[in-house]
């Protein structure tokens, strides 16, 4: 009964999500013009995407939701998943650890690349310097993971280093380093792993952006006594500030689904986990896919709101153009 109940559920919850799309295709019909030949070539255009969307988005989605509100068995258990993700000392820490990559790596990429864009614009060499600092973004975060890994390797005392810092660290006489086993820094020094990668995205865009303003602002400010760093404030700042926005809220949506770095360097133990480690692991190592289904709504609806407001920006940029 239990087996013939989960497959009804999930008709039900393919039938909903089927009824959605078909209600979407027929508002945008209907907002369309109202020929009976551009109705019937909008819907052939539309049904192919609208069917990939219900099959890959849409009802994995619902089904999602749903399943974060069972147990192991696929159990209803009311809200017990999010109660334990919000009361358990090890689903707190993946959430802390969540909050400081959050926090941390578009403030600092953004930073980091937003000063390299100034400080090498119109200088001799640009292209060169911008493809080194870029370079890093054509490699995956696994490949990343592992170089990083290599560069953090420790040996015990007294064991020659492989490791490029603790190399590093035994020549000038300190002991080696444990960087990636002891918290809480070992967060940090996976996040600088994210941070070296999304640099050079904040830069490419960022040094685009500073071209595209008007020298004769520029001008202007320097002809009225400003300073380069009231220049920059005031004049590229405000400038670049649509391409701020989008590089913040990139990197933030990237920070948030980060899992290969965590993954391919400590899996997740140390303290180091994030919310889409845990996830996978809940779902696919601890048996507890329910919770897993949870961490995954909760990532979701944090990633949500974020691309809103990016949306949101993008169309006011649009409107003012």
């Amino acid at each position: 009964m239990e087996f013939i109940g989960g497959k009804f559920l999930q008709v039900v919850i393919a039938l909903a999500a089927f009824a959605a799309i078909i209600g979407l295709i027929m508002l945008l019909v209907d907002r369309a013009p109202k020929s009976a030949k551009d109705k019937v070539t909008i819907v052939g255009f539309l049904a192919p995407a609208a069917i990939l969307m219900l099959v890959g988005l849409v009802y994995p989605a619902l089904q999602t939701s749903l399943l974060a509100f069972t147990d192991a068995k696929g159990q209803p258990n009311g809200v017990d998943n999010f109660v334990w993700m919000f009361t358990q000392p090890e689903a707190l820490a993946t959430l802390r650890n969540t909050v400081i990559w959050t926090v941390l790596v578009p403030l600092l990429a953004t930073g980091f690349g937003l000063a390299y864009a100034v400080f090498i614009d119109k200088a001799r060499g640009e292209r060169v310097l911008k493809a080194l600092v870029f370079m890093p973004m054509a490699i995956s975060f696994v490949g990343a993971g592992i170089i990083w890994k290599l560069v953090y390797d420790y040996r015990g005392p007294g064991i020659e280093q492989t490791g490029v810092i603790n190399y590093l660290r035994v020549a000038l006489g300190m002991d080696p380093k444990q960087f990636l086993l002891d918290a809480p820094e070992n967060t940090i020094f996976l996040i600088i792993v994210m941070v070296w990668i999304q640099t050079g995205f904040a830069m490419v865009i960022l040094s685009a952006a500073i071209k595209g303003v008007p020298v004769e602002l520029v001008e202007a400010a320097r002809l009225d006594g400003a300073n380069p760093w009231q220049q920059f404030r005031n004049v590229t700042v405000p400038g670049i500030r649509g391409a701020l926005v989008v590089v913040l809220t990139t990197i933030t949506i990237a920070t948030l689904k980060v899992f290969d770095i965590v993954r391919t360097m400590t899996a997740g133990n140390y303290d180091t986990s994030v919310v889409a480690n845990e996830m996978y692991t809940q779902a696919f190592r601890a048996g507890e896919p329910g919770r897993g289904a949870a961490l995954a709504l909760i990532l979701f609806l944090l990633v949500l709101p974020i691309v809103v407001y990016n949306a949101r920006v993008l169309r006011q940029q649009r409107e003012i153009r």
